[in-house]
């Protein structure tokens, strides 16, 4: 250890850091301000795991390509998983130190120049704790996933871990001959050497760091091909079989998505059944991660999401609207209405008929339902807001405003209020009245925005 280099880890470099060259330890989301970190952008992600499932034992080695948007001496990383073992920034050593919840303080030999390109490794090992859902999860079998939102990934790897800093992202895992290994992207390598199965996934569309999952179990396969050619491969846990019907119909049910939303944004399909009894299935990007309770609507829901979250995806967690409203209106109104011919003028009249006068139904906005509480509103009263708006505005414009700005968006962020102007964009109707009411109030929308066009009479 050089006597520079000890300083650093000993914390006598950081506290004698200029603060212009700091890296916020946060982008400052208004729901969870330290989340991610100022300073650099990241373009890619090379994981390499060893998982031993009978001891909960993880070894990873994080590769992080990067770039420095400022002059850095110092940078954090969004890490909460094992011990970390040795950082180097560009090949040489660099200083680390644990802080706060999540946060990994790495401070380089020397400072960083702005634009400079940045590979930084992380070596770590150690027992990976069970999240129970919000992270690395323990599966009953023995084995073991990554699921959680807004937060999972930083349980199991270092990273910027926030929506604003998509990547692409390389999985290369290694387990005990006997489990496989799921994750996002596209499966390139599989094989068994020394008693040890090996993989390697690629995920080469930009993704964010909760959308990444590696699931080990004894997991049985389903290969499938849409018409086009995309591959479709899931897995099913040994609770999971009776989700294989279901699952089959990926196919079917991308092609009902392209109709609506344009072309499907990925290289590859499928999903992953899991058995633990998480109160969640989740959006994982190319391959949805499912609960046991799984079933069709949820499926359909989770692959809306692909477009409505993962190839477009939030600026910050109070845009969550543009994630679960537009999945769930996906799954709740337009699937049952388009393949099983359901009546949702009338599921939609019943619906506000029951919870109109409901205080707590209204209680969390639309656009800003507040930290903690994203996960409410956006399901139950994120549909009505769209067909109440599809309604409005008339079947031509809606469906070709939405498809439209999605696509706009692909691989990159959306907004709640970029949404808004995009809408009032395509109609000549004023709106401002009516979003307000819908995505900002908290009580119910007056009668001329609750029953809008043919849902009055």
């Amino acid at each position: 250890m050089c006597a520079a280099f000890a300083l650093l880890v000993l914390g006598t470099g950081p506290a004698a850091a200029d603060p212009a060259l700091i890296g916020a330890p946060g982008v400052g989301d208004p729901y969870y301000p330290l989340d991610g970190n100022g300073g650099y952008d990241v373009s890619h992600y090379d994981l390499a795991v060893d998982y031993d499932p009978p001891t909960h034992q993880l070894r990873g080695t994080a590769g992080i390509e990067a770039r420095a948007v400022q002059p850095l001496a110092r940078f954090n990383l969004d890490f909460r998983g094992p011990e970390v073992r040795m950082v180097t920034v560009n090949g040489q050593p660099a200083g680390f130190a644990r802080e706060g919840e999540h946060e990994l303080v790495v401070t380089p030999l020397l400072p960083l120049p702005a634009g400079l390109p940045l590979r930084i490794v992380v070596d770590y090992a150690g027992e990976v704790a069970d999240t129970e859902g919000e992270g690395w999860t323990y599966a009953p079998s023995g084995g073991a996933f990554a699921v959680g939102q807004p937060h999972s990934a930083s349980s199991w790897y270092p990273l910027n871990d926030t929506p604003l800093d998509k990547a692409t992202f390389t999985l290369r895992a290694s387990v005990p001959d006997g489990w496989e290994v799921m994750s996002t992207g596209a499966r390139t390598r599989h094989e068994v050497r020394d008693g040890k199965l090996l993989t390697t996934w690629e995920t080469r569309q930009p993704v964010i760091g909760y959308l990444t999952t590696m699931a080990v179990d004894h997991f049985t396969f389903l290969e499938n091909r849409r018409p086009d050619g995309t591959p479709v491969l899931s897995a099913f846990a040994p609770e999971s079989e009776h989700n294989r019907e279901d699952e089959q119909r990926v196919p079917e049910i991308l092609d009902f998505l392209e109709n609506l939303y344009g072309p499907y944004p990925f290289e590859v399909a499928g999903g992953i059944y899991v058995d633990a009894e998480i109160p969640f299935s989740l959006e994982t990007q190319t391959r949805p991660t499912y609960a046991p309770w799984t079933d069709l609507n949820t499926v359909v829901h989770e692959l809306a999401h692909q477009w409505w979250g993962d190839t477009m995806s939030v600026r910050q967690w109070s845009d969550i609207c543009l994630n679960e409203c537009f999945a769930s209106y996906t799954a709740d109104y337009l699937w049952i209405e388009r393949i099983d011919g359901a009546d949702v003028d009338t599921k939609y009249r019943e619906t506000v008929g029951k919870y109109r006068d409901d205080t707590e139904f209204w209680e969390y906005a639309l656009a800003d339902p507040g930290v903690g509480n994203e996960f409410t509103s956006v399901y139950y009263r994120g549909p009505l807001f769209l067909h109440a708006l599809r309604k409005l505005i008339g079947e031509d414009v809606f469906f070709a405003a939405l498809k439209d700005f999605v696509t706009a968006h692909r691989d990159g962020h959306a907004s709640m209020p970029e949404f808004r102007e995009f809408l009032q964009t395509r109609t000549s109707m004023p709106l401002k009245d009516f979003l307000a009411e819908w995505l900002d109030g908290t009580r119910a929308p007056r009668d001329a925005f609750l029953y809008p066009g043919t849902l009055g009479g």
